[in-house]
């Protein structure tokens, strides 16, 4: 069952919580590990400063998203996105 921390924050441990719905919520700060989000929809959320490692991105669409900054593997997404919109249709 989930607990609440003397902080106030939500700690919830090997609980099934498929289904459901997070709105207007605060999770700044959040910790996530060994979490199943698959077939989770983000709509209007701000991943700003987050971290991703050790995920599993198969199948994963990210649109009207701003890029500024992001890093996949140490590399900028803004000058992959630019070099492939330079060769057209990404072929070498």
């Amino acid at each position: 069952m989930a607990t609440i921390s003397e902080g106030g924050a939500l700690v919830a441990q090997a609980e099934n919580l498929a289904g459901s719905e997070f709105r207007d919520v605060n999770l700044s700060a959040s910790r996530f590990d060994d979490v199943n989000l698959r077939g989770a929809v983000f709509t209007n959320v701000a991943l700003s400063g987050a971290t991703i490692r050790d995920a599993c991105l198969a199948d994963v669409s990210i649109a009207s998203a701003a890029y500024d900054g992001m890093r996949i593997e140490g590399i900028l997404v803004t000058e992959l996105l630019r070099v492939y919109r330079e060769r057209g249709d990404g072929a070498g």
